[in-house]
């Protein structure tokens, strides 16, 4: 068994065609790393998918239910990707929310990517990200900006795309978040009108408490001294190109890899050279 769909009581469903998370998006997700049969920062993943369901006012689950669910799921998996994705459920034609909500919660697994140990290039997207302030920070289903983005390019060399919002800012890559050297302190930009809330940006934040967050631009990002971006699947990886623009590993980025590796174990491939 790779998957399966249960309600808010932990009973097996089949998925609907008129779903709500199907037809408008309507509910969040989480993806997480697996690591001998565990979820990694299963709680910072729990409680960042209750922020979003409460947000968009869905009914939320109850932890021990979906984790139990998960557990059967994760038996003899050693390393993978768990995917959870909590929707409405089924509703009618049209954007009015139903009153009698049944959530559903669809739990699937997943061959983890290859490891990568050395710095990855990144392109420039065209494609713009709305800034909307009551949608920011939260991981909705809603996925067609970077749906677009990520499809900007096919070059294998590439390994993700930086995104600017339409106020002219950068807030992230198509699937993590961004960090920069910038005359000497860490930056990440500010996602409170548009981006995800990253499991492992707040690691990182916490890690480095000098860390700041900033309305960053895309000059800004051209002219860092060194970049790396991160997210719960791949841990951290430095950035050695991104358009034109080359970029030295600053020695801060194996430092933290490393460090993160010590306390995320699923993140250890040997100690990290920056190479």
């Amino acid at each position: 068994m790779t998957s399966m769909v249960i309600n808010l009581a932990g009973i097996e469903k089949e998925f609907s065609h008129n779903d709500r998370g199907l037809a408008y998006g309507d509910g969040v997700f989480e993806t997480i790393l697996v690591h001998e049969e565990k979820p990694v920062w299963w709680c910072e993943h729990w409680q960042r998918l209750i922020r979003g369901a409460e947000i968009l006012n869905i009914r939320t689950p109850d932890e021990a239910i979906v984790s139990n669910a998960c557990n059967r799921l994760l038996m003899n998996a050693n390393h993978g990707v768990l995917k959870i994705i909590l929707t409405r459920g089924s509703g009618g034609r049209g954007y009015a929310v139903p009153d009698d909500q049944d959530p559903r919660i669809i739990i699937s697994l997943h061959p983890a990517p290859a490891p990568i140990l050395d710095a990855v290039n990144l392109h420039w997207c065209e494609t713009q990200l709305a800034c909307q302030p009551a949608l920011a920070r939260i991981k909705h289903l809603n996925r067609l900006e970077q749906v677009l983005a990520r499809n900007e390019w096919q070059d294998a060399n590439i390994f993700d795309g930086l995104m600017c919002d339409t106020e002219g800012n950068v807030v992230c890559a198509t699937s993590a978040n961004v960090f920069a050297s910038i005359d000497g302190r860490w930056l990440t930009p500010k996602i409170d009108r548009a981006g995800i809330a990253g499991i492992a940006r707040a690691w990182v934040l916490r890690q480095w408490p000098q860390a700041q967050e900033a309305h960053l631009s895309r000059l800004q990002i051209e002219q860092a001294d060194a970049i790396f971006i991160c997210n719960a699947v791949r841990g951290i990886l430095a950035v050695k190109r991104l358009g034109d623009r080359e970029y030295p590993v600053h020695g801060d980025i194996p430092d933290l890899q490393n460090r993160l590796a010590k306390v995320q174990p699923a993140f250890a491939m040997g100690e990290y050279s920056g190479s």
